[in-house]
């Protein structure tokens, strides 16, 4: 028989804003140990919180740039779970008013476009960070990212394949970098997703029972899960077992998942009212101030590269996929005459030696000057 995988994507982005969502403490990744936070993220008794504007701004940015709808009037509630490092024993969140819902990001696989849903994008604060000793084999816990900003992206359960997630995790990370919601950076942890997999005979309409898998921090880990996931399921089902809906970790070194517990349904996160945050209404003439302040996203930069500069669709999707390499290839630009050629050494040389050289594109070691100079420089027979 053959099979369908169903994919759907739980995508948390710590935003950029410089304190966090309910206290004034200083949002940055790094630093010593329990530097960066204050009684209210740690949940001492008598603390109140008090919502950052900037991150319902930021929201709403994330929001329009995925055509979500804005909520006029949204809340906040308690999801009540017991883990070390969540200090109140419950984490501020948003249940049933999300702040966005029913948007969507197109993808394009093999030439083919197609929308992929966004269910609703909420608010709510990150816990703080377990370190696990291994000698003493205890563990101690970091509150420096308790209480940063963060927004969960929930899609639909719309895709078909690996392939598919990657590329809307792909174009979703690009959205939020060039709104400057999120920076995006999955070794930091402000980029996670917990990918939601189940599979059906194909052409069936009634989906399989999903599974999710956590603990999945590259692109190229989340491409393994979902595949060894969904074999796992088919295997199972082709011997005559059952799928149970559980979350399960992946360990990315020996390719397996296992088991971590039963999956949790609503109802056992006992959600309620957040009585010490009033509702937010949100008008109109808001949501327009937002939406002009938005800048050019990276489709409509990808158009104007091919309209404008006349380089392939495939390249200008691969320089818009990063704020950064669009700034560079637009200051090269800026520069030269030869807009070709500035195209086809970052597509080339510039491109290859980042990979090589295990690089981040923010670690490109010389200028966009450098770069337009040198074609300048190829282009007369100087080199």
């Amino acid at each position: 028989m053959n099979y369908e995988i169903v994919i759907g994507l739980e995508v948390h982005a710590e935003l950029s804003t410089k304190t966090k969502v309910f206290c004034s403490c200083t949002n940055e990744f790094g630093g010593l140990p329990n530097t960066h936070c204050c009684p209210g993220c740690i949940g001492m008794p008598g603390t109140l919180p008090i919502l950052n504007k900037s991150v319902v701004e930021y929201a709403i940015r994330a929001g329009l740039a995925t055509n979500c709808e804005i909520s006029k009037y949204t809340k906040f509630d308690r999801k009540n779970y017991f883990y070390p490092d969540l200090p109140r024993a419950y984490q501020i969140s948003q249940y049933n008013l999300p702040i966005c819902t029913d948007g969507f990001i197109e993808i394009e696989v093999e030439g083919i476009k197609k929308k992929v849903g966004i269910e609703r994008i909420h608010i709510e604060e990150d816990a703080g960070k377990l370190v696990h000793d291994q000698w003493d084999e205890g563990s101690l816990v970091d509150y420096n990212r308790s209480g940063v900003p963060l927004v969960e992206i929930v899609t639909r359960p719309d895709m078909r394949s690996a392939e598919e997630a990657r590329i809307f995790l792909e174009n979703l990370k690009s959205i939020l970098q060039f709104t400057e919601v999120s920076d995006c950076k999955m070794q930091e942890g402000s980029l996670r997703a917990d990918v939601n997999v189940s599979v059906m005979p194909k052409g069936s309409e009634q989906f399989g029972v999903r599974t999710e898998m956590k603990n999945l921090n590259s692109f190229r880990a989340i491409i393994r899960a979902i595949e060894a996931e969904a074999q796992r399921q088919i295997d199972e089902i082709e011997s005559g077992g059952s799928i149970y809906r559980e979350t399960r970790r992946w360990d990315d070194s020996k390719g397996v998942s296992y088991t971590m517990r039963s999956k949790e349904e609503a109802q056992d996160y006992r959600y309620f009212p957040e009585a010490d945050i009033p509702p937010v209404i949100i008008d109109e003439e808001w949501i327009e101030d937002i939406r002009q302040s938005l800048p050019e996203l990276p489709e409509a930069r990808k158009n104007r590269y091919i309209q404008e500069y006349g380089i392939p669709s495939y390249d200008a999707g691969l320089i818009t996929s990063s704020k950064v390499l669009s700034e560079f290839f637009e200051e090269a630009c800026s520069k030269s005459t030869n807009v070709k050629a500035i195209s086809n050494w970052i597509m080339g040389d510039l491109l290859r030696i980042l990979k090589e050289r295990n690089m981040e594109v923010e670690d490109i070691p010389f200028s966009p000057e450098y770069l337009a100079k040198m074609v300048e420089l190829i282009d007369k027979g100087t080199i």
